[in-house]
């Protein structure tokens, strides 16, 4: 009991402490896992691990009897590649631009071919297994790629970049990896293509592709006819994963993998109602998952399996020839023709540390081909354990300094994060990027979101509170923060909790009906949009008038007098200062701080000033 509930705290404060000092969670579990595990039997009285994962005989120590960790890590890494499934949607790979597509394809099978080649003739390993290898650490995920973005301001080019390979070719790799493991394991082991093997590596293929498909079809109808309640929505997509994967797995064995992604991949294109609660359930299911599921795997690690890679030169020959050579390789021909500088795609292959999928799939992959005794498999765990520990260590500790010296860091972050999609926020929007703004505006209204996006704005459905809007890569810019939603209380958390992300240059708000009738001296100086007019009087405005003008003034004089005009006009709201270069600035509390000269002009909602 003691060990069960101090692996799930420990695994809950590892995710915190990554949260903390901005690194990928990854990194904490590990060495959390290695403490507990392989490196506590140094300095236990019995010589015994803290945590041991695997029950011991004669020891009487250990949590999972016989092949039940086995079956833990199994089910574990399938609800985790179906979660990764869902998130690969085919419209954003027809988006993401040609760069990505081909770091994906290009640049995976670069490293796969390279890495089974490097693994091969540095490590020795048999051809099977070196490839087994190269296919795990094609990944690198979205969870390790973020909290590098998070410290560092790339510029948007390089940020979009690793944001999106990281999202892309999680299910990706995950995919190459289980069918890598299915071709050794319809081998038995080898490489010899006889008929036996060819028809279970395709019976393994066709049964995850059909059963996959089946299944989120089948899912699929079930939410769409309200057949499920809303209230068992989550559990039980819950246990049609599992059903579908110990399904499959029955009628041909270890195609349950690849049934689980497929299914999320199909379900995730498909417009099923209530995808995002769904998503939110996994996206939490899968937390708590990894951060049991890592600090088990690197706990079973044995003292002999480290001494394996750390006591020879050739596995970190391998891992800087995975780092140093085969990352630049693939990016530099995947990049190639492409508007990327060269000083980008330097960065761009500094940094690719490996992720949670690789670390989980090697355990599983490695747990099970060791115990089918297959010739070089004891290395699988500990040499991709060491790639993703040695590249997370390495970029997460050098990406700014790097990042700073190739100058890919953004001087300013320009783009202007609007929250809420109303008319106002719409019409407001549109006049920011006719002039030249990066303007994203999110909502959890699906109506409003459309009707931005009819405007040719972008525009996402997402909840404030629910959602991590750090990882949306289209807010790696953001250096402006404007609330504008219906509600007092959504604004102010707004701007009090996404200040330092996206509000670095500027964090305003719709005043609140009760802050108007305050004194100008009680108002608060901190984010505030307008200070005559709350969402109720901005909504009327832009309902019956959806224009912004603009009215040249030369003197403040000259601007003062302009505001008072504005102000008098019920339908007329003060919005910007635009300097003579074409520069926009909101008007702030106290007008003397603008600078106004010959060129420069008011910018204003609503109905336009007569004479």
């Amino acid at each position: 009991m003691i060990e069960l509930s101090g692996i799930i705290v420990l695994g809950i404060l590892a995710q915190w402490l990554a949260w903390r000092i901005k690194v990928p969670a990854i990194l904490p579990l590990i060495l959390i896992g290695l403490l507990v595990g392989p490196l506590s039997t140094y300095f236990t009285a019995n010589g015994l691990k803290i945590i041991e994962p695997v029950y011991q005989e004669g020891t009487e120590s250990g949590l999972f009897p016989g092949e039940y960790l086995y079956y833990f890590v199994s089910l574990s890494i399938g609800i985790i590649l179906f979660e990764g499934g869902l998130t690969l949607k085919r419209k954003e790979i027809a988006d993401v631009g040609p760069v990505i597509l081909k770091l994906i394809t290009f640049g995976s099978a670069i490293t796969f071919i390279g890495a089974g080649l490097a693994a091969h003739f540095i490590m020795g390993l048999s051809w099977s297994i070196s490839f087994l290898f190269a296919g795990l650490i094609i990944v690198t995920g979205p969870t390790v790629i973020a909290p590098i973005l998070q410290n560092v301001p790339l510029n948007r080019n390089v940020a979009t970049v690793l944001k999106w390979e990281g999202i892309l070719i999680d299910p990706i790799g995950a995919l190459v990896a289980v069918i890598v493991f299915e071709f050794i394991r319809s081998t038995e082991g080898s490489v010899a293509y006889t008929s036996h093997a060819f028809i279970t590596f395709s019976q393994i293929i066709f049964i995850g592709l059909a059963v996959g498909a089946v299944a989120a079809i089948a899912l699929y109808q079930l939410i769409k006819h309200d057949l499920i309640p809303n209230y068992l929505l989550n559990v039980f997509t819950l246990a049609f994963v599992l059903t579908v994967f110990v399904f499959s797995d029955i009628i041909a064995h270890e195609s349950g993998l690849l049934s689980v992604v497929i299914m999320g991949m199909v379900l995730g294109n498909l417009n099923v109602p209530r995808l995002k609660d769904i998503l939110d359930f996994k996206e939490s299911l899968s937390v708590l998952l990894i951060s049991i599921l890592f600090i088990l795997l690197a706990a079973n690690i044995d003292v002999k399996e480290m001494e394996l890679v750390l006591n020879n030169w050739r596995s970190f020959a391998l891992l800087g020839f995975v780092a140093l050579v085969l990352r630049p390789l693939g990016v530099f021909v995947s990049t190639r023709a492409s508007e990327l500088g060269f000083k980008e795609k330097l960065f761009i292959s500094w940094v690719g540390p490996r992720g949670i999928v690789a670390a989980g799939i090697a355990s599983l992959f490695g747990i099970t081909l060791t115990r089918e005794n297959v010739e070089g498999a004891e290395y699988i765990t500990p040499l991709v354990f060491m790639i993703v520990l040695g590249t997370v260590l390495l970029n997460a500790t050098t990406a700014r300094m790097v990042a700073g010296w190739l100058k890919v860091i953004q001087d300013t972050s320009e783009g202007i994060l609007i929250v809420g999609s109303s008319t106002a926020s719409r019409v407001i929007g549109k006049y920011l990027q006719d002039n030249g703004r990066h303007v994203v505006l999110i909502d959890n209204n699906d109506f409003n979101v459309r009707k931005a996006l009819d405007m040719g704005l972008k525009a996402y459905n997402l909840n404030i509170y629910s959602d991590d809007l750090s990882e949306q890569f289209d807010l790696v810019d953001m250096g402006y923060l404007v609330a504008m939603t219906s509600s007092p209380d959504v604004n102010e958390y707004a701007a009090k909790n996404y200040q330092r992300l996206f509000g670095e240059n500027g964090t305003y708000r719709l005043i609140s009906p009760e802050e108007m009738r305050k004194s100008p001296e009680k108002l608060p100086e901190q984010g505030i949009f307008s200070y005559t007019d709350d969402f109720i009087n901005i909504s009327e405005v832009a309902r019956d008038y959806p224009l912004m003008h603009e009215s040249p003034v030369s003197t403040y004089d000259e601007f003062m007098a302009l505001l008072r005009r504005i102000n008098a006009e019920p339908k007329s709201i003060p919005v910007f200062m635009k300097s003579k270069d074409g520069k926009l600035e909101l008007i702030p509390a106290n007008p003397e701080e603008l600078t106004i000269e010959e060129g420069c002009k008011m910018v204003y909602l609503g109905k336009e000033l007569e004479g």
